[in-house]
């Protein structure tokens, strides 16, 4: 786990994933706080405008990891 945090990439992934799973905290605080806070239009809304971040997040560094691979 500490060679994979050492690389630039890994800690890209890493902080990818811990963004992932405080966005889903915070979607389970928010569900058994006030359940009826968010309506299923604005949740829909928020859950797929939020995986179209982490997508192009995580293919941005996809594309910095082939650029090491090519030595640009």
């Amino acid at each position: 786990m500490k060679e994979f945090l050492e690389t630039d990439t890994g800690f890209y992934y890493a902080i990818g994933l811990f963004i992932i799973a405080v966005f889903c905290v915070g979607l389970a605080a928010l569900a058994i706080v006030d359940p009826d806070a968010v309506g299923s239009r604005e949740l829909v809304g928020l859950v797929g405008g939020f995986f179209l971040f982490m997508l192009v997040y995580f293919v941005s560094v996809t594309v910095h990891r082939l650029e090491e691979r090519d030595g640009i």
